[in-house]
């Protein structure tokens, strides 16, 4: 029992750097958000510009009035759209060689090396290859 205890405690410990890896799209993020606060935002957020600092700082002011649903998802909807951000920085920093290297890029010009990542995985290194799947390139 105890045991059996310990094991499921490790494994929940586990899993938050399991999913922490990984990044939600772009649409899958957008998706949430209209799924889960489309009248709210049409209600409260008419005329704001619909970046996702600006979206997100109007429902913020708006909390009060929110559906228990919307309230729930859409700061998990802006944070996945941040961290998939990140991740494309993170892109020109891990694979910088292979950037310069195997696809004859700059690393002024990441975007333009991206094809040559996605599509030649020999002599890409490991990290470079889950930087590349974390930004949702391939």
């Amino acid at each position: 029992m105890v045991r059996g205890s310990i094991t499921l405690i490790l494994l929940a410990l586990g899993m938050p750097s399991l999913s922490a890896a990984e990044t939600m799209s772009f649409g899958d993020s957008i998706g949430l958000l209209a799924k889960s606060c489309g009248a709210e935002i049409v209600a409260n957020c008419r005329g704001v510009n619909p970046d996702s600092t600006r979206l997100k700082e109007c429902l913020s002011r708006n909390r009060d009035v929110l559906s228990p649903q919307c309230a729930s998802d859409y700061l998990g909807a802006f944070d996945a759209i941040q961290k998939r951000v990140a991740a494309r920085v993170t892109v020109a920093n891990a694979c910088q060689r292979e950037i310069v290297k195997v696809c004859g890029g700059s690393t002024k010009e990441t975007s333009k090396s991206i094809p040559c990542l996605v599509s030649t995985p020999k002599g890409i290194s490991n990290n470079c290859l889950k930087a590349v799947d974390d930004a949702g390139y391939r």
